[in-house]
């Protein structure tokens, strides 16, 4: 069997592919935790709370380090969002560990709030809203 080199190079960016993917600093994976629970919680249309987003850029100033970090993980996020959608995403945005790091906390905080609407919806609102990443309305 005859493998030519073409092949092999392919082959070798297929399986490389996840394993170049930057793993996500403590502070910017708790800054994606807080951003996507806080998006899930307006997903799921819990009453009283809206987007703050004054507040969650700031959030991420102080964690990140400086309001470019945070607006780049808000774009890296909405990346994600648009991909998993199938709509055009800028790829220069896309981070796949951002991807899949967003995609555990979407699940995990929506089963909560699919499970105890009332209680989930109270309890990740009002973390949301001490953040500064949501506002009671």
């Amino acid at each position: 069997m005859k493998i030519t080199l073409s092949a092999v190079a392919m082959l070798a960016m297929i399986v490389s592919g996840p394993a170049r993917a930057a793993a996500l600093s403590d502070a910017e994976a708790t800054f994606l935790d807080q951003l996507v629970t806080a998006s899930v919680v307006l997903e799921q249309r819990c009453d009283g709370y809206e987007v703050d987003g004054a507040g969650g850029v700031q959030l991420g100033a102080r964690l990140l380090g400086s309001p470019e970090a945070a607006m780049a993980m808000i774009d890296a996020y909405a990346a994600a969002i648009k991909a998993r959608d199938g709509e055009s995403y800028d790829p220069g945005k896309f981070r796949p560990e951002v991807s899949d790091a967003a995609a555990k906390t979407f699940r995990r905080v929506r089963t909560d709030l699919v499970r105890d609407p009332k209680r989930a919806c109270a309890d990740y609102g009002d973390a949301g809203v001490d953040r500064g990443l949501l506002r009671r309305y």
